[in-house]
């Protein structure tokens, strides 16, 4: 299914994910970010914080649109851009999820795109991060 401008507003859910020590130190691994602030208890109790936060770009790689239940909105899409603001803190033992709703839906000459907001909320449902995302909607023929 392609979108269209008549999806805006549509919305999809990402599944929960309870944060662990072992996330913060994987992805220390992964992106080389070994900053003492994402996994050392006793420099952590000494920042603003108090405790251990999560890195940025792993609450960014939990607000992935595929994690959700976009399912046939997913197919032919293609991340062109991305950005998020961080608004809160994430610290272990936090369970998150994704929220996104299709914010747009343009042609651009002859190339078509959608902007989604992203949303990524606590167990509260307080929101600890936000931004967008912008797709390349590609043709089913596999070629635009």
């Amino acid at each position: 299914m392609a979108l269209t401008k008549a999806d805006v507003g549509r919305r999809f859910s990402g599944p929960s994910k309870t944060l662990t020590d072992a996330h913060f130190l994987m992805y220390s691994a992964i992106s080389g970010d070994v900053h003492p602030i994402h996994y050392d208890v006793e420099y952590a109790k000494n920042t603003p914080f108090g405790a251990p936060v999560a890195h940025g770009l792993l609450l960014t790689g939990l607000m992935a649109l595929g994690s959700s239940d976009a399912g046939d909105a997913m197919d032919g899409l293609a991340m062109v851009e991305q950005g998020t603001s961080y608004r809160k803190p994430v610290k272990v033992g936090d369970t998150v999820h994704a929220e996104f709703e299709i914010e747009d839906v343009w042609q651009d000459t002859e190339r078509n795109f959608c902007r989604v907001k992203t949303f990524l909320l606590n167990h509260e449902g307080e929101t600890m991060a936000d931004g967008f995302h912008v797709y390349r909607i590609l043709s089913k023929a596999g070629g635009d």
